[in-house]
């Protein structure tokens, strides 16, 4: 064979073993974008505020990748063996990581120091990963071609990993088998090193029974893992879990005692059939019994049915479009023999069309008129949310109402966020609404909120609040609401529109009701 062959033959051979090590690098960028966004997930349902626990999680990780990368230079022999062990390592964690802080949580009320400890010590372990692939991959390649190139295929990872993790991972695994399938993904990086660089490590017969115990061990974790979160989850809740799914958007959480059912929503309370009708009453009937006509209803929200079967009840309804985000959630109304036993299989009424999108980006691109719009949307507890409040928002919401058409909204608690439920007020009437509030005690959610809103040119405050406690009957049946609960729920004591003069309204340029609702005393609730 003649000299030149020779080079060419191993020329080949190193760009095959620097491919496989940009392989390696490549799934490893896709697992560690993976498991940072399932443990920022993971922490904000087991913990509540979301940008919170995101910005922590985030924050955490890189920091501690940082470290990971910066004790990397004590490594200076045996760097496969080593990022071998680290695969396995990252494999055992990640498996691992959401069955463990899901059975911890039933225990102790601390489990977040358990999140943010997983967090570190995945992103120090992930850390380590880059500057040895990039130290063994310079053997192969020169060192301008090593950098760019192990740099470029770890970002296309992560650009693979969060589009795996959004469309894919979190819809049809959950936070359940996401992070046990990524902790198999580390294991089959380890795998292929062991394969194709078995000649260059120290010891591989230990490796391999290694590989083999965790092998062993990713495919038990798949049959526990369910039974293990499970019974964290069901810690989480006083009644027994009847149904969970984890969507693109929110985990859903169905539980029932004797024969009464409670859906959540992230951990929060959306309604128990035992009261449920003391809320979903109060949202429609008031704005419902200013109107003349009902012919065009817009709900915002909403997606279990329950406002829906309060607002067919009137027989002049010929449209109610009804916008909500998640498909999961109109799905469960339309086909769970629970919801259309309860909301009267309102959702698969000819008069109702669904429409799984945002409602802000409905709003801001239909051109339809309503004679009432009727909002219930989640509480403002994020940027997005405020905007679903805001002065912006408002003024979409009037350009989409007929002449004399009116909105109602849910305001959350004026008793546990005051201050929010004022500034939602003020916004209304910043867009030129005449507002009425109101409040009703629910007792699974505690002290509710709504403002009811119509166009000031059409009627002013003072009329508005004579003309909706004025009915004194409703042509449509009821639980609850009546004339008598009406005026009850329109009068407050004293304490809290004292405190109005200080607030401002809602902007998309400054989420002051973002402020409001953190200041408000959800502790108590």
């Amino acid at each position: 064979m003649s000299s030149p062959q020779i080079k060419s033959s191993e020329k080949l051979k190193l760009q095959r073993l620097s491919f496989i090590l940009k392989t390696c690098i490549f799934a490893t960028g896709c697992a560690a974008i993976v498991t940072e966004y399932t443990l920022a997930t993971l922490a904000s349902y087991l913990l509540g505020d979301s940008i919170l626990q995101w910005t922590i999680v985030i924050s955490l990780m890189l920091f501690s990748m940082g470290l990971g990368s910066r004790y990397s230079r004590k490594y200076e022999d045996l760097l496969l063996n080593r990022f071998i062990l680290i695969e396995f390592g990252l494999s055992f964690l990640c498996t691992f990581s959401a069955m463990f802080c899901f059975w911890i949580s039933a225990y102790t009320i601390h489990f977040g120091l358990v999140v943010y400890s997983l967090v570190c010590m995945i992103g120090f372990m992930t850390g380590l990963e880059i500057p040895l692939i990039m130290r063994i991959n310079q053997t192969y390649e020169s060192l301008r071609e090593n950098i760019s190139s192990v740099m470029e295929y770890d970002y296309y990872g992560g650009l693979l990993g969060g589009a795996l993790f959004a469309f894919v991972l979190l819809p049809f695994l959950g936070l359940t088998y996401t992070p046990v399938l990524i902790g198999s993904l580390n294991l089959l990086v380890a795998s292929l090193v062991l394969w194709h660089f078995s000649n260059h490590l120290i010891r591989p017969r230990i490796l391999n029974i290694q590989f083999a115990v965790l092998l062993i061990i990713s495919v038990l974790a798949f049959s526990v893992a369910k039974p293990i979160v499970l019974y964290g989850e069901q810690h989480k809740y006083k009644d027994k879990i009847i149904y969970q799914e984890q969507t693109r958007y929110q985990k859903i959480v169905v539980t029932q005692w004797k024969d009464n059912f409670w859906l959540f929503i992230n951990g929060s309370t959306q309604f128990s059939t035992y009261d449920e009708e003391r809320y979903h009453e109060p949202l429609v009937h008031p704005v419902m019994s200013l109107l003349k006509e009902h012919k065009d209803i817009l709900l915002l929200g909403a997606g279990d049915g329950l406002a829906a079967r309060e607002i067919l009840k009137y027989s002049d309804v010929e449209s109610l479009t009804l916008v909500d985000l998640d498909p999961a959630m109109t799905r469960l109304a339309r086909q769970h023999k629970m919801f259309l036993e309860i909301n009267q299989e309102s959702l698969n009424d000819i008069r109702v069309r669904v429409l799984n999108k945002d409602a802000y980006q409905f709003m801001k691109e239909s051109s339809d008129l309503y004679d009432a719009i009727i909002i219930d949307l989640p509480d403002p507890k994020s940027v997005s949310l405020s905007l679903l409040y805001s002065l912006g928002f408002y003024k979409m919401v009037e350009k989409h109402l007929k002449p004399f058409g009116a909105m109602v909204t849910q305001s959350t608690s004026p008793l546990y966020s005051p201050e929010a439920f004022l500034c939602i007020k003020k916004t209304m009437q910043a867009a030129n609404f005449s507002t009425l509030p109101y409040q009703n005690s629910v007792p699974s959610m505690g002290q509710w909120g709504w403002v009811l809103g119509i166009r000031k040119k059409t009627m002013p405050a003072k009329r508005l609040k004579e003309k909706v406690i004025a009915q004194k009957s409703l042509e449509i049946e009821t639980r609850f609401f009546n004339q008598n609960a009406m005026i009850s729920m329109a009068n407050f004591g004293k304490g809290l529109f004292e405190k109005e003069e200080k607030i401002e309204p809602n902007t998309q340029f400054n989420h002051n009701i973002l402020k409001y609702y953190r200041q408000g005393s959800w502790d108590l609730y």
